[in-house]
């Protein structure tokens, strides 16, 4: 009888460790299924790059033949001659397909904008990597010719980034395309935290944390710039706060769609834009501040011309006194090919999408 009991009490623990085994595992968002389930990550960091969605698809051309492993030692920074061992080093000096990773926690203050180049992915798994106190990334074309293209950064906090020889952005996009900005903590810095121009396109912005800041994301360049009418980007499964004022995103001229990300107060306004862009904010969780200011999305124009514009709002949620404000007409479908198209959750189900939203805190010897 008490072998039995045993037994039995044995069979009911195993069942409770695998029901919130599977429960974790269902909670996670697509993206993070595809890879954090594996407590081996560490021994095939590539796998990652077949998990990205939306507009920036799967980012396979960053693997395969001709990869080069490059570990960052050395936190140091010199833009004149990059030293082997530094970031800068592995992300601008090293020729072809390069994947960066860290060999410990540090802070990395840039002395100016990092140029990453195409093919280059930065890895922060594993680390608590901080880039801080200087400036931050720039994915730049060079002479309308040369695009940077095919480029992961994933798992840094950027913060107090300071206006060097840039203008004071975390990650700055000019005429870029194919980028997955993924899992990165950004906050506080002089300018804004992400900023997509110049006829950038085919961008993914998924699981980051964006906090206490006030112009978040800017999706075009300016008014004048009809270039970026061709600009594709999905922001998806985001945290944006506490304390964020405006832009989550802002748009000019191109097609956003916004997905499943929460939305934790706001101060001016969560979505805008101007010159006539396309938004479609499907299954989001907006909960207004406790300001009076309600209303999820600004319309940057005179004379009513925003009132045309197709902005939709499809199975959104809403808490706190929150509304979207709608307009034009039809649907505003992305339009995804298969390697870009992937199963939006309910609203419902934000929070557990979310949760895990920023820089992940993980060994390379643990699951994270």
């Amino acid at each position: 009888m008490g072998s039995s009991k045993l037994t039995l009490s044995l069979l009911l623990f195993l069942l409770l460790v695998l029901a919130g085994s599977c429960t974790g595992t269902r909670s996670m968002n697509v993206i993070d299924r595809c890879w954090r389930r594996n407590p081996n990550w560490a021994a095939n960091r590539e796998r990652l790059a077949v998990c990205s969605l939306g507009f920036a698809g799967k980012m396979r051309r960053n693997i395969g033949k001709g990869l080069t492993w490059y570990t960052v030692t050395n936190p140091g920074d010199d833009p004149v001659r990059p030293r082997p061992g530094t970031l800068r080093y592995g992300a601008t000096v090293l020729p072809g397909k390069v994947w960066i990773t860290f060999a410990h926690d540090m802070q990395i203050r840039l002395q100016q904008p990092l140029a990453v180049k195409s093919f280059t992915t930065i890895d922060g798994r594993g680390a608590n990597v901080q880039i801080a106190y200087g400036a931050g990334f720039l994915l730049y074309q060079v002479m309308c010719i040369i695009l940077v293209s095919d480029v992961i950064i994933h798992g840094l906090q950027f913060h107090n980034i300071r206006s060097t020889a840039g203008d004071g952005d975390a990650i700055r996009l000019v005429g870029s395309r194919r980028v997955w900005l993924d899992h990165n903590t950004l906050y506080a810095s002089q300018d804004g935290l992400v900023d997509v121009s110049r006829g950038s396109t085919a961008v993914t912005v998924s699981n980051n944390w964006f906090r206490d800041h006030d112009k978040v994301m800017l999706l075009g360049h300016d008014d004048g710039y009809l270039a970026d009418r061709r600009m594709r980007v999905t922001v998806a499964f985001n945290r944006f706060g506490p304390n964020c004022n405006q832009r989550m995103p802002r748009i000019r001229h191109g097609y956003a769609h916004v997905v499943n990300n929460l939305y934790d107060g706001w101060g001016s306004y969560a979505i805008g834009g101007s010159m006539g862009p396309r938004v479609k904010s499907q299954a989001n969780l907006f909960v207004a501040s406790n300001s009076s200011n309600k209303k999820v999305t600004s319309r940057i124009a005179g004379n009513g011309e925003g009132e045309s514009w197709n902005w939709r709002s499809v199975n959104d949620a809403f808490a706190n006194g929150a509304f979207f404000r709608q307009s034009g007409h039809g649907r505003v479908r992305p339009g995804y090919n298969r390697q870009q198209q992937f199963p939006v959750g309910s609203a419902r189900a934000v929070r557990a999408l979310t949760r895990d939203a920023g820089a992940l805190w993980c060994s390379t010897r643990t699951r994270c």
